[in-house]
């Protein structure tokens, strides 16, 4: 370990989540101590889930409208992705089943926590945590698509497995969460 002291936090933005801007003193692989500073985007920590039927071989993912690919060149903007939220309040268990809820319509049974993961640690705080869960369409209690006060607006996508596998290939799912969850049900066998 490192010796890491903090020296500074500046807030640079709270608006939509909170910019801020720290300085610390670190010792480098080298032995040599630096003064530096970096930028951390702290936007809380949030859960993500893979909704799959082994007897159908299908997957529940959502689309929706991701502002920060639009600007980065993804045409339409829109990503298809697997369910996801932030935890707000709520452990990361109870989050996904909210959010499951809210966005795709299931209200789920048993989940399974899979793994957790730092999507990017060299900018983002967030830790993600990551679930999967069986699915059938008496759980299907209204349509989904999120919640309108918080302005969301979610396709609910049925999809075979293996066509978003593919999906992945073609790049028609560039979400980074959503492969790491086809990939994981992948070398699991959820679907055999």
């Amino acid at each position: 370990m490192k010796n890491i002291n903090i020296l500074d936090t500046q807030i640079l933005s709270d608006n939509w989540y909170t910019l801020k801007k720290v300085s610390f003193e670190m010792t480098g692989i080298d032995g040599v101590r630096s003064v530096l500073d970096r930028e951390a985007y702290d936007r809380g920590n949030g859960a993500t889930i893979l909704l799959y039927n082994k007897e159908s071989k299908t997957v529940v993912l959502t689309r929706q409208f991701r502002m920060p690919t639009f600007i980065n060149g993804n045409k339409t903007g829109y990503l298809i992705e697997c369910c996801a939220g932030l935890l707000d309040q709520d452990n990361a268990e109870d989050c996904i089943r909210r959010e499951t809820e809210e966005e795709t319509g299931f209200r789920i049974g048993q989940v399974e926590k899979v793994f957790e993961a730092y999507m990017s640690p060299g900018s983002v705080t967030e830790l993600l945590y990551f679930f999967v869960a069986a699915y059938t369409h008496d759980m299907k209690i209204h349509d989904g698509g999120g919640l309108q006060e918080e302005n969301e607006d979610i396709e609910v996508l049925e999809l075979p497995f293996e066509k978003a596998l593919e999906m992945v290939i073609s790049g028609e799912i560039k979400d980074g969460k959503t492969i790491m969850l086809l990939q994981y049900a992948r070398l699991k066998g959820l679907m055999l």
